[in-house]
C-alpha cells in the first residue's frame, strides 16, 4: 500500500499486486541446483500471501491481483492447462485468506496494454471466463469498453458468475485517446446490468494508463478527465438504475 497515496484522499484505496502465477513464470525451465521448483513455488506463495496481508494492513480497502497473463496462456496453450495452472496457483495463495479476507481481494483481467498494444486480444473472453470465476476471490475487474462485441462477453459472465462475487466492467478504454463522455459511460453500465445484478456490478477503467511507468502516450490530463467520465457516468447510470 502506498503511504503517500492516503495522504490525498480520505476515499477508499485499491492497491495492485503482481500475480503469484506471474512471479511463477521466473523459475527457469532448466531448474536450478540446490533449489527445486517446488521450494521456489512454496517461497513465492509464502510472500505473496504476505504482500498481500501487508497491503490490507496498511489499510487497502481492496487488493487487485493483476493476472493479465491469464488470457496469454489460453493463447499460448489452447487446451488450458497452463491456465488451470495459474488458477490452481493463485488460488493457493487465496487459501490462507479467510472468507471475509477474501472478499476484499479482486483480481483484474484484461488483454494487456503497455506501450497501447494488446497481447491477447484475440482469445475469446469465453475461453477465460469460465475458469477465471473458479477463483476464490471477492471481486473481479474486466476489461470491457475495447471490446467489439460486449454483449457476448457479458452473457459469458452471467452464466458463470457466482453469488458471493462482484464484477467491475472495464467502461473506460485507456488505449483509446478519445475521452469518452459521462453518458456512453452510462450507457455501458447500463448494458451490463441487463446481464449482471446490479448488487454484483461495479464499474472500472480497462486497464492501467501506465500500468509499468513505460508509456507516456497518455497524458496526465487525459487519463483525469477519463476518470472523472467514469465517476461522473457512474453516478448517473446509479440515478437510472435508482440506487440514490
Amino acid at each position: 500500500m502506498s503511504a503517500p497515496a492516503k495522504r490525498y484522499t480520505a476515499r477508499p484505496l485499491k492497491q495492485a499486486v503482481i500475480s503469484a502465477s506471474a512471479l511463477s513464470l521466473l523459475y527457469p525451465q532448466q531448474g536450478l541446483e540446490g533449489y527445486t521448483r517446488e521450494a521456489f513455488i512454496d517461497d513465492l506463495i509464502r510472500e505473496a500471501v504476505a504482500d498481500i496481508r501487508g497491503c490490507l494492513a496498511q489499510g487497502a480497502h481492496h487488493v487487485q491481483i493483476d493476472f493479465t497473463e491469464g488470457r496469454l496462456s489460453v493463447k499460448l496453450d489452447p487446451s488450458k492447462q497452463l491456465l488451470r495452472q495459474f488458477i490452481a496457483l493463485n488460488n493457493r495463495v487465496l487459501a490462507h485468506f479467510t472468507a471475509d479476507e477474501r472478499q476484499r481481494i479482486g483480481v483484474h483481467t484484461c488483454p494487456g496494454g503497455d506501450h497501447d498494444s494488446t497481447h491477447s486480444a484475440d482469445v475469446d473472453y469465453a475461453e477465460l471466463l469460465p475458469e477465471l470465476f473458479q477463483l476464490q476471490a471477492g471481486h473481479f475487474y474486466m476489461q470491457l469498453a475495447s471490446e467489439n462485441k460486449p454483449e457476448q462477453v457479458l452473457a459469458v459472465v452471467r452464466d458463470h458468475l457466482r453469488g458471493h462475487q462482484r464484477v467491475y466492467v472495464g467502461v473506460i478504454d485507456v488505449l483509446d485517446p478519445a475521452v469518452e463522455s459521462p453518458e456512453s459511460v452510462r450507457d455501458r453500465i447500463l448494458q451490463a446490468a441487463e446481464f449482471i445484478p446490479v448488487h454484483q456490478l461495479g464499474s472500472t477503467d480497462d486497464c492501467g494508463f501506465s500500468p509499468f511507468e513505460d508509456d507516456s502516450s497518455t497524458g496526465r490530463d487525459t487519463a483525469f478527465a477519463k476518470i472523472e467520465a467514469r465517476v461522473i457516468g457512474t453516478k448517473l447510470a446509479e440515478a437510472a438504475l435508482k440506487l440514490g
